[in-house]
């Protein structure tokens, strides 16, 4: 049985036709899948199969693979990395469905179209980041206003090469929400770092991520 329907499988068809370049969904699963894996891999393997020359799947063994689970720097499954004509850290751990399914199909766009959309004034607050950081946005798949704290995390990690951005779906990862105290989503958390609640508009999103990676000084 499909995951996707037709009617959205139509929809999406013509953005990701009009994509300039191509893009790969590296999914990451087992041998044995993990009880969200085969709805991962499926989910990817539908939206390829509507644009096979623009979307392609590769599907790694989380177990086997160690060259391309390092590579990616993937740690749990189900996993999706997201990658255009390079590798901008865009990941999604869980499966995409629901509400999320919009985050990931705007995450193919942005990868295939290499153009990550934020404004010059928040690309140029993310050029004072001097090191590394994820951003790491919990999120549940009835959440209506999860897609915008995920697609704005994977705007910022296309614009920033010291920016990793992640998707990390409570359901499945429940040890993680908990670890991090999510109680209300969607949750960014900068590990090591701080964390802040809810779907921000871009300006006030990117000045929580700076002040929290400056202590608290924007």
């Amino acid at each position: 049985m499909a995951l996707l329907s037709q009617d959205l499988l139509d929809q999406i068809k013509p953005a990701l036709q009009a994509l300039a370049k191509p893009v790969t969904l590296h999914v990451f699963s087992q041998e044995l899948e993990c009880q969200f894996c085969r709805e991962a891999r499926l989910l990817a393997e539908e939206v390829a199969a509507v644009v096979p020359d623009k979307v392609k799947v590769v599907v790694h063994n989380f177990v086997v693979d160690k060259a391309e689970v390092e590579t990616y720097k993937i740690d749990k499954i189900p996993a999706i990395a997201v990658v255009g004509d390079q590798d901008y850290g865009i990941r999604f751990y869980g499966v995409p469905g629901g509400y999320e399914f919009t985050s990931f199909f705007q995450a193919m766009v942005m990868a295939g179209m290499g153009d990550a959309g934020l404004s010059q004034a928040s690309r140029l607050k993310l050029g004072a980041l001097t090191k590394p950081i994820t951003l790491k946005v919990y999120v549940t798949l009835t959440c209506p206003y999860c897609p915008a704290a995920v697609h704005l995390a994977q705007q910022m990690a296309m614009a920033s090469p010291l920016i990793r951005a992640e998707m990390i779906e409570t359901a499945e990862f429940p040890h993680l929400a908990v670890r991090d105290q999510v109680m209300a989503v969607p949750k960014t958390v900068i590990e090591g770092v701080g964390a802040f609640e809810g779907a921000l508009p871009e300006a006030l999103y990117v000045e929580k991520v700076i002040a929290l990676v400056n202590g608290g000084k924007t």
